[in-house]
């Protein structure tokens, strides 16, 4: 009985490694306002660098210096794709306020939602990529000093 019961568990492991996975992927907008109030964003990111979305009215540019994107992902792995989205988006801020501080840039604007470089403007929300083991966000924005 442990020989037939041992065989079948070998059997359907084996089948479970050749079986086609079948891969989440999510896609979901979520709230801007959500996600920097969460993980402590608004703490990390501090105020050395502004940010608007989409077409949020911004003050006026004295210079565009760059545009640039990032794409960053997190582990999704015991997390909801609510909290996976949000640090995923956390990761991406704070790349951009990185690239920021290179070009010595004081905003970023017209940020835009970039997965597969596909753009998905918006005022309000992100564009997330919930999978079943990891999460992404890509932005893409202009770097800029403000008047």
């Amino acid at each position: 009985m442990k020989k037939l019961a041992l065989s079948i568990a070998i059997t359907a492991a084996a089948i479970a490694a050749v079986a086609p996975a079948q891969a989440r992927d999510n896609k979901m907008m979520m709230s801007i306002e959500n996600a920097m109030n969460d993980n402590d964003a608004r703490n990390r990111l501090g105020d050395s660098v502004k940010f608007y979305f989409g077409k949020q009215k911004t003050p006026a540019i004295a210079q565009k210096l760059s545009t640039d994107q990032t794409s960053q992902k997190t582990n999704s792995f015991g997390k909801t794709p609510e909290k996976a989205c949000n640090w995923a988006f956390l990761s991406a801020m704070l790349r951009l306020q990185a690239r920021a501080k290179e070009l010595n840039a004081d905003a970023v604007v017209n940020i835009v939602s970039n997965y597969k470089n596909v753009e998905n403007s918006s005022d309000t929300e992100f564009e997330c990529h919930d999978g079943t083991m990891m999460t992404g966000v890509a932005l893409k924005g202009d770097f800029v000093k403000l008047k």
